[in-house]
């Protein structure tokens, strides 16, 4: 297995499981804790995952919310729907909510 296929296959793993330790991970695709540490450096520049601190080698998250292949609103394009949004009432203000609440990656 390459690294672009191991790391498919972390962060596959990290949406299902939404969080590991880097020693389970390691130990689960037979590297070494540092190459984890550097897959998810990597992943974290196209991801929401976050490290956390730990006594035991710490771990890895993601995001609340976050689930793999699912389509997000960018930042611009969700600030863009909500300043629409506040012109609008009623029904079309309920459809514009809507997809920002089924769309925006929750913070």
């Amino acid at each position: 297995m390459g690294p672009n296929e191991r790391r498919m296959e972390i962060i596959e793993a990290l949406c299902r499981r939404r969080q590991d330790t880097m020693a389970n991970l390691a130990a689960e695709f037979g590297v070494c804790v540092r190459t984890i540490k550097n897959d998810i450096d990597i992943l974290s520049l196209s991801y929401p995952i976050e490290t956390i601190r730990g006594r035991y080698g710490g771990g890895v998250r993601v995001t609340d919310g976050y689930y793999l292949h699912k389509k997000y609103l960018k930042p611009e394009q969700q600030e863009l729907l909500k300043r629409l949004g506040s012109n609008l009432s009623g029904s079309d203000l309920l459809v514009i909510n809507s997809i920002i609440k089924d769309f925006a990656l929750s913070s």
